[in-house]
């Protein structure tokens, strides 16, 4: 029940207040009520103060917000990372080299990066609902599983799409040279005389764990040597457990390739318990070239990918995808080996 004495009730609108019925609200031409949201300086103080009461009355969203409606622009950019928090935060340095990547191309363009992780269903329908509802001008994506419906979803619903790792997506993919990279790497220790070589690899429903796995058996078999392989999820703890099943398993290894330098590390703790020399026993060579890679015991040796340099490239070609411009279908960067001491 309405009090007597209560003040008037505004309705709920249908739609949101336009920029014409601010125009009217407050006397003044649909011109100077743009140049007053977009924050511009040549306007009269009255003018001024007139629009901003009008669109206060009307419930105009002021200023950034407010030139979103105008150009249909939030100026924001999505990064979504597929795991949970606490993966994305832990000790692989996959996750803020991308991150970085990305922040310093969206920063000099003016634009905001919203960072999402989407590790369980619901926050999956949180980030499918903020973007498809327009909070973001586009999303970006790394580290997808080939599980992972959200970017085609997107897609489909007119969400502008750039992805790193997925390349059968309809949208622009950035990635690296695995392949290369892990024939390299093999090759190298082929090229040692190691005759028992064996593998550490990903998640085999992603395409960096397949790739690489793919990239050791092929190098393998070219130099008529048997594949030899664990899996691990790119975690130091995995690649602890997998290097302690292949050396229970072939314990005349004398070589390991491994799709991570987390897994890696993992590795040489478990050949440090094992009481395996490294070098001398088993060489190890990573993938990533982390931080960590040159501080491990010994150095690690292993394949360089441009993490940050994938962000960056993820941005750039979102930025131009926004303007309108031609972008690649697939952008593959270089990877190239590292050696230090541990192979």
């Amino acid at each position: 029940m309405r009090r007597a004495d209560a003040g008037p009730v505004r309705g709920a609108r249908q739609g949101r207040p336009t920029l014409e019925e601010v125009a009217e609200r407050a006397g003044v031409s649909r011109a100077t009520v743009s140049r007053v949201v977009n924050g511009q300086t040549t306007v009269n103080e009255d003018l001024r103060r007139a629009v901003e009461a009008a669109a206060d009355e009307l419930g105009y969203v002021p200023h950034a917000a407010a030139r979103s409606l105008v150009t249909h622009r939030t100026d924001s950019v999505a990064l979504i990372l597929p795991e949970s928090p606490n993966r994305v935060f832990s000790d692989d340095q996959f996750f803020p080299g991308v991150i970085r990547g990305v922040a310093t191309e969206l920063d000099a363009a003016g634009k905001l990066l919203v960072l999402m992780t989407t590790g369980s269903a619901e926050a999956r329908q949180r980030a499918e609902r903020y973007a498809v509802g327009g909070h973001v001008d586009g999303v970006m994506f790394a580290s997808l599983h080939d599980a992972d419906l959200l970017p085609e979803l997107m897609i489909r619903r007119g969400v502008p799409v750039v992805c790193n790792g997925l390349p059968q997506l309809e949208a622009p993919c950035i990635d690296v040279d695995h392949a290369g990279g892990v024939r390299a790497a093999v090759e190298y220790l082929v090229a040692q005389g190691r005759r028992r070589i064996a593998s550490i690899a990903g998640p085999l429903d992603m395409v960096a764990g397949r790739a690489r796995l793919d990239g050791y058996r092929e190098v393998l078999a070219e130099a008529d040597r048997r594949a030899i392989v664990a899996v691990g999820d790119f975690t130091a703890e995995s690649g602890q457990t997998a290097m302690r099943q292949l050396l229970a398993d072939e314990p005349e290894l004398d070589a390991v390739f491994v799709a991570s330098d987390l897994m890696a590390h993992g590795a040489l703790q478990a050949l440090r318990e094992a009481g395996r020399r490294v070098p001398e026993d088993v060489a190890v060579v990573g993938f990533d070239d982390i931080a960590l890679a040159s501080y491990s015991d010994p150095p690690l040796t292993t394949v360089r990918q441009p993490i940050a340099e994938i962000g960056r490239t993820m941005a750039r070609t979102m930025l131009r995808l926004l303007e309108g411009g031609e972008v690649a279908p697939m952008t593959i960067l270089p990877t190239e080996l590292v050696v230090r001491e541990s192979a």
